[in-house]
């Protein structure tokens, strides 16, 4: 029995997407590998990562996604959507054009990649996204994150109800909401600031997921931090 899968993850320039497909890829599983700059994925020269450029938040980008599944790949396994935009500015100076461009990325961009994706799903497939502790409601908040942690509270609601409209398609949706792990992101948003868990322990906490979680869970959202509440 083949239990390997074929497996979308986006943001994997860098940090905990470039984590996730070398992980994936090493453990013999097909990797459509998704970034604006596929320069560092390619450099690993896996014959089991497919790569190239992708803009999550340009829609002429997508028809590049539909004719790669078309040409290559009967089906899609597992969908993660890693790809982020965060933003560290005080909501008064953010303009809204700055708030859009982050929802672009982290809310519109992942709804139109599962659109893209889920005709080629089939039962027992299953939809990861990455969302943020401070999407949650009644977590720890943190100033100056108005618009990334809005959009990501925005993807937990939106996973409910992906559940909901698939389930008589036996296709799971969930959502990881992390805290902070040692990135180039939250470096750039948070100079100086040291997190608890790096980018490669993650990668390898949400491979497994991705792998099994489908059997456990569905609609659901589950924190992924050593921080309280």
């Amino acid at each position: 029995m083949n239990n390997k899968k074929n497996i979308i993850i986006t943001g994997t320039s860098r940090g905990i997407g470039f984590e996730l497909a070398k992980q994936f890829a090493e453990d013999g599983h097909e990797v459509l590998a998704l970034s604006r700059n596929e320069k560092p994925i390619k450099s690993l020269k896996n014959d089991k990562i497919s790569a190239f450029s992708f803009d999550i938040s340009e829609e002429t980008d997508f028809h590049k996604v539909n004719t790669f599944l078309k040409k290559n790949w009967v089906k899609v396994d597992i969908l993660i959507n890693n790809a982020g935009l965060l933003t560290n500015k005080p909501f008064e100076k953010t303009s809204i054009k700055e708030f859009k461009k982050v929802y672009d990325v982290n809310v519109f961009g992942v709804a139109q990649l599962i659109q893209c994706v889920l005709p080629f799903m089939e039962s027992g497939s299953h939809v990861v996204n990455v969302s943020s502790m401070g999407g949650i409601q009644g977590s720890a908040k943190f100033a100056g994150l108005s618009a990334y942690s809005s959009s990501k509270g925005a993807i937990i609601t939106l996973n409910e109800l992906l559940a909901e409209e698939f389930k008589d398609r036996s296709i799971a949706f969930n959502t990881l909401a992390l805290g902070s792990v040692q990135t180039e992101m939250l470096e750039e948003a948070f100079p100086g600031y040291k997190a608890p868990v790096s980018a490669l322990e993650m990668a390898s906490y949400i491979k497994d997921f991705a792998l099994t979680g489908s059997k456990f869970y569905n609609g659901k959202v589950l924190p992924v931090a050593v921080s309280t509440p």
